[in-house]
């Protein structure tokens, strides 16, 4: 009589036959990144680890795919890093990040009002400047332009 053994050996990599498989440089090249910024966004924690070969290639699913979407979505958008993590493991908790994801929004509109703010102040100085008819200066100076416009 003979056994069947059904157990694979722990090394053995289980693949779903309809799961797609990518290595870092198709990703890279789909989206247009280096493979070192995939690595560090494994190392950071918000891509999954992706599966080894048995010669050491990583090996990544859609999941990766959907997920770097999301990055680089969430990049756009203005949000950092830490921030789009934040959300991401939320999601792996099994929350809903969306009062997490309006929070950073909110502060980035705040943020973007305050540059907004500061761009025109600094648009009026230049203005100001452009409308000088006489540049008088010394010897010493540089530019009597720059040098005109008082420090704060």
């Amino acid at each position: 009589m003979f056994r069947i053994k059904l157990d694979h050996p722990v090394r053995w990599k289980v693949y779903n036959s309809n799961m797609k498989r990518f290595f870092i440089g198709d990703i890279a090249n789909r989206f247009g990144l280096n493979p070192r910024t995939i690595r560090y966004y494994e190392t950071i924690g918000i891509l999954p680890k992706a599966r080894r070969t048995e010669s050491g290639y990583r090996v990544y699913t859609d999941e990766t795919i959907e997920r770097l979407e999301f990055i680089l979505k969430a990049k756009t958008l203005g949000l950092k890093l830490s921030e789009i993590k934040e959300i991401v493991l939320l999601h792996e908790k099994g929350e809903v990040p969306c009062e997490c994801t309006k929070n950073f929004i909110k502060n980035k509109v705040k943020d973007i009002e305050e540059k907004i703010t500061t761009l025109a102040e600094l648009k009026t100085k230049l203005s100001e400047l452009l409308k000088l008819k006489r540049y008088e200066g010394t010897a010493k100076s540089i530019c009597p332009i720059i040098e005109t416009e008082k420090t704060s």
